[in-house]
């Protein structure tokens, strides 16, 4: 998400970031910018207005022409700005009730609904330590109650039966009482949703708001839709007492537009990120850190987050044992820690979250996750031998392994130089400051020697 947007704003914020006095007309100049870059970017117009009145305000003012460094403080203006529109800290949710706390979903049809309950229930599970129960009220879509059956089994929290010939409102009577009997502390309620907004869409989702009285009412909204989503949510607003929103398929959206005007139009925090299709892909929404990001200052808040919920600690001690012991980094580690970087959600998601990522221009075009599926099709293809000793792999193996891969053998040959800088890197960590030593090292692989570099 953002990637253009944040192209776009880097350079023309470059341009300014090292002038030692800022003037009318060249904060004028990058402010038009700006401006473009929002509006290509699909913000809302009253959004792109006010912010630049904003940041112009600001600029003109005493806070730029008294400091030493007018250019940072732009940057930073900019950057507070941006918090303001998106909302300035996390909202979360709202739990503090007797038991069970209950969530409405609601939104129209295809916005990921359902898919949201089951990573909403997985995160309240395994973040907050929550018990969890999930129902489905929508009675038009036949696979809906199935499909939330088969995801609630996949993240592990409790599916309550529904029926199609049940009343929306006895569901979810039937589920709150069941709920309370099996003393949870959250119920998920997932609802039907419509292709259009309509008028018995609403008058149902009312009443069943009303007689729920849940403590989150969370509207959510497809991001691709561009402020679009932002104007949908207006209008489920305008009928709901929404406490947020969750934002989907962020992981599609290159533009950002809805990120950026919902919190403005709405009045409504978003409160969490869908950021892919698996049933993790679920973040909570730091207006600060997606700032940062916007601006290409990285976010390794939200990165350090996602080592420490992903990466498998067991499998990280049992590497860090193995390499005090003097034994070597082989290729069957290698391709451990090619899993566990897909676990963080891939490479590209971690490149967008490290600092300066925009100043490498295509680097992410290069570094994909296509190349992780080539890799372990690679180490699949080799004995269990060749795995652990790469230095027997002559050039009878190399077409052996290779021709087994389907791919050639200069693949093979990255693999191999790939994997000798990452064991060179390995040999300098120890169990005391090892992820930080790992980040550097890949951070030194970059852009040349690192997976999908040439």
């Amino acid at each position: 998400m953002f990637d253009n947007l944040s192209n776009r704003l880097t350079s023309s914020l470059d341009r300014i970031r090292g002038r030692a006095k800022l003037t009318e007309d060249n904060i004028q100049e990058v402010l038009r910018d700006v401006r473009m870059a929002l509006l290509e970017a699909d913000v809302a117009l009253p959004v792109v207005r006010d912010f630049i009145a904003a940041v112009k305000e600001r600029a003109i003012g005493t806070e730029v022409s008294k400091s030493l460094s007018p250019g940072q403080v732009f940057l930073k203006i900019v950057k507070q700005e941006l918090e303001n529109v998106m909302g300035q800290a996390n909202d979360g949710l709202n739990l503090r009730v007797a038991r069970p706390a209950i969530i409405l979903l609601a939104g129209l049809q295809g916005a990921g609904k359902t898919t949201s309950a089951a990573k909403l229930a997985k995160y309240l599970k395994e973040r907050e330590k929550k018990s969890v129960s999930v129902v489905s009220a929508d009675v038009y879509r036949p696979a809906a109650i199935k499909q939330l059956e088969t995801l609630a089994g996949e993240v592990g929290v409790d599916f309550i039966p529904s029926d199609l010939s049940q009343k929306p409102i006895d569901i979810v009577n039937n589920a709150i009482d069941y709920a309370k009997k099996a003393h949870k502390d959250v119920l998920i309620i997932d609802t039907a949703g419509r292709l259009a907004i309509d008028d018995d869409m609403m008058a149902e989702i009312k009443a069943l708001h009303a007689a729920v009285n849940p403590i989150e009412t969370l509207f959510v909204v497809d991001a691709m839709t561009g402020q679009d989503a932002a104007n949908t949510a207006k209008a489920f607003g305008d009928v709901l007492p929404l406490t947020g929103v969750i934002l989907t398929k962020t992981d599609g959206d290159a533009r950002g537009g809805a990120a950026l005007s919902v919190r403005h139009i709405t009045g409504k925090p978003i409160k969490f990120l869908g950021v892919g299709e698996k049933t993790d892909a679920l973040e909570p929404f730091h207006p600060d850190r997606l700032a940062s990001r916007i601006l290409g200052m990285g976010d390794m808040l939200s990165l350090i987050e996602q080592a420490e919920q992903q990466i498998d600690k067991d499998k990280a001690e049992k590497l860090a044992g193995k390499l005090k012991k003097g034994k070597g980094f082989d290729l069957e580690d290698f391709k451990e820690q090619l899993q566990q970087m897909k676990n963080m959600g891939g490479m590209s998601s971690m490149l967008d979250k490290l600092p300066g990522m925009g100043q490498l221009g295509n680097i992410q075009d290069k570094v994909n996750d296509k190349m992780f599926v080539q890799m372990e099709a690679l180490i699949n293809s080799m004995t269990r031998a060749e795995r652990r000793n790469p230095d027997v792999i002559n050039g009878s193996r190399k077409k052996r392994i290779s021709a087994g891969a389907g791919l050639q053998i200069q693949d093979l040959n990255r693999l191999l130089k790939q994997h000798k800088q990452m064991q060179k890197m390995m040999k300098k960590m120890t169990a005391k400051g090892g992820m930080q030593k790992m980040m550097r090292g890949l951070g030194g692989m970059m852009p040349g020697g690192f997976p999908g570099g040439r």
